[in-house]
């Protein structure tokens, strides 16, 4: 089956099923862990976090700032 076959299907399916589809897909991403280049940006936050901790934000700001589109 093709790619776009099994998104065609997807609508098809139940809520319980999309939903264990969902959570599969998510163990096996999650299994992979992050990629290089993911991991040289989680580096160097943290490093920048060591360096100069009283520069980070707190994550309730962080997630309104999301939210505000800044």
């Amino acid at each position: 089956m093709s790619k776009s076959e099994i998104i065609a299907e997807l609508p098809k399916l139940s809520a319980a099923d999309r939903s264990e589809i969902w959570e599969s897909l998510w163990r096996l991403e999650d299994s992979i862990g992050p990629t290089a280049a993911e991991r040289l940006i989680l580096d160097e936050a943290q490093a920048a976090y060591n360096t100069k901790p009283e520069d980070a934000a707190p994550w309730e700001e962080v997630h309104a700032r999301l939210l505000a589109g800044e």
